[in-house]
């Protein structure tokens, strides 16, 4: 099945994995669990125990008023929906999917509230990290 993976510093790809339960599961590392925050037919796949585990956090869901309400840690990737299962993602959902989830996040607790700072994507129009020169 084609799906949208997105890991944690990444911008998001396209890539195919097997639609049984043990690819899935490889796909982000372990148990998986599905979360449906979007009117689309589509399906976000991470890993269920993530945040348990301490894997990297990567991106962050939020209200329609742009309010961060979860974080998603580890790999997860974007499916479509079918009548009785999960399949793949149509191209139109996947390019809608990539700018959704394009930039990377950092996080931060910031006065009791986390908040996430989206990282610049080198050759997207944002300015270069400024290069140090050679230590002395």
């Amino acid at each position: 099945m084609n799906v949208l993976m997105v890991e944690p510093g990444k911008v998001p790809y396209e890539t195919e994995i097997g639609d049984g339960l043990k690819a899935m599961q490889e796909a982000v590392g372990g148990y998986i669990q599905a979360v449906y925050p979007y009117e689309d037919p589509i399906a976000i796949v991470c890993n269920e125990e993530g945040k348990l585990e301490g894997l990297p956090l990567n991106r962050a869901l939020r209200t329609e008023d742009g309010e961060i309400y979860d974080i998603i840690a580890g790999n997860f990737f974007i499916c479509g929906l079918g009548e009785e299962n999960f399949c793949s993602l149509s191209p139109e959902l996947s390019e809608k999917f990539k700018e959704e989830f394009k930039h990377p996040e950092t996080f931060a607790k910031l006065f009791g509230k986390i908040i996430a700072v989206k990282e610049p994507i080198p050759g997207d129009g944002a300015p270069e990290k400024p290069h140090k020169g050679p230590e002395l």
